[in-house]
């Protein structure tokens, strides 16, 4: 349990989170099904959850699935959260409060009943049922299908964006609020000060499980994609802004790669065979140090219980699907007087094997006669990199606006 009764606001690290997400359509539901399934037959009592709005969970497991968790095969719960059922069931009397408001402010009423479900809040049911899991459960593991990768950013940074939201919505103060809402429940029955705590409410659940899915030693992202360019390039993104907000990445998911020795010369696939030879040393250039699991193209759609344990035979063999694949850091920005100072980990690289150039919003790292190109979080773009050197295995980049270098 990571909340335990005595203290909900301390967590331990009984439950194994793994967090899958990657672009649309490059298998990430396949993958997050097969590590759960793995985990529930390595005897861990494991929890699949879909934030995913297309929900393709049930169709991975081949079983019909519903709003709430349930038992699928021995040991491997899963449920597919639907924000509207979510909503009806837990928190009517916030759903009254947001129509109210947008009453009062003229909103029409069918744009204000569209409106009354928080921005955000579709992604956020999924952390709010990953809280009571946590809370009110005994499972080992709970594996997130998320949504799509810029999905899961947001979800990721829900708790700030609501307390944010709720400040722009309610700029009166929390006592006027309730009180003004207990004269209107009197008056109208239309709840808002209970409204209102459950906002609350929610609030707090929200700033637990953020707390709770940046500790490493519990959670786990795992980013899946395809050696294809496009979907590198999110990636790429996906991974910078995850280790600027201090989530750990253990690993990264390479799906659907055609085996070479399956492909005859001169066939159709040959061009896409060489393409996917270079995408996938880009794709250990641009993660290394980071554990790179490839699956093979299966040749056939992925679905029900005997295949996904291909795909999880490929993924990790014979190893503990829960176990923390990668325990450090690899890219870090701290802020230093008037300077931002990026750090990557470069392990086993000499300093005189290193050239670094900024090319727009890509960090160009030249290492011997490979190249390495990180994507910049955007507000770099109003600084120069002006030195860099390497220090115990870490490569330090300094940015400046003044143009300064680092002292």
């Amino acid at each position: 349990m990571l909340f335990p009764t005595d203290d909900a606001s301390t967590p331990t690290f009984g439950t194994r989170i793994l967090l899958f997400t990657g672009k649309g359509g490059v298998g990430k539901t396949t993958c997050a099904a097969a590590t759960a399934q793995r985990a529930a037959r390595r005897g861990k009592k494991t929890l699949i959850l879909s934030s995913d709005p297309a929900h393709s969970l049930a169709d991975a497991l081949d079983q019909d699935l519903g709003p709430e968790a349930e038992e699928v095969e021995d040991n491997l719960f899963a449920q597919e959260v639907d924000l509207y059922y979510s909503m009806k069931k837990y928190w009517g009397n916030m759903r009254e409060l947001m129509l109210t408001v947008f009453r009062w402010q003229g909103v029409d009423q069918i744009a204000a009943e569209e409106m009354a479900a928080l921005p955000g809040m579709n992604e956020g049911s999924v952390l709010l049922w990953l809280e009571q899991a946590l809370r009110e459960e005994d499972y080992d593991c709970i594996v997130v299908d998320s949504a799509p990768t810029g999905e899961t950013l947001t979800l990721l940074t829900l708790p700030q964006v609501t307390q944010w939201w709720l400040a722009k919505a309610f700029p009166f103060q929390k006592l006027a609020v309730k009180s003004l809402g207990f004269g209107v429940r009197k008056t109208t029955g239309i709840p808002l000060d209970k409204g209102y705590e459950e906002l609350e409410v929610i609030f707090e659940k929200l700033e637990r499980i953020r707390d709770v899915l940046a500790t490493p030693e519990t959670t786990s992202i795992r980013l899946v994609m395809n050696p294809e360019k496009m979907v590198i390039e999110e990636a790429r993104r996906a991974y910078t802004y995850l280790q600027l907000y201090g989530y750990a990445v253990d690993s990264v998911v390479v799906n659907r790669v055609l085996p070479e020795e399956q492909v005859p010369e001169n066939s159709f696939f040959e061009g896409y065979v060489r393409s996917q030879r270079e995408y996938l040393q880009e794709i250990e250039n641009s993660f290394g140090p980071l554990p790179i699991l490839r699956v093979p193209h299966l040749g056939e759609e992925v679905f029900g219980a005997e295949r996904l344990a291909r795909v999880a035979d490929a993924m990790y063999d014979s190893d503990d699907p829960t176990a923390v694949l990668y325990d450090e850091p690899t890219f870090k920005i701290t802020e230093e007087g008037d300077k931002y100072v990026l750090q990557l980990r470069l392990p086993f690289v000499e300093d005189e094997d290193v050239a670094v150039r900024q090319a727009g919003d890509q960090l160009v790292v030249q290492i011997a006669n490979q190249r390495r190109n990180y994507l910049l979080p955007n507000f770099l773009s109003y600084y120069s990199l002006t030195d860099h050197v390497l220090r115990d295995g870490w490569l330090r980049v300094v940015f400046a606006s003044d143009g300064g270098a680092e002292q």
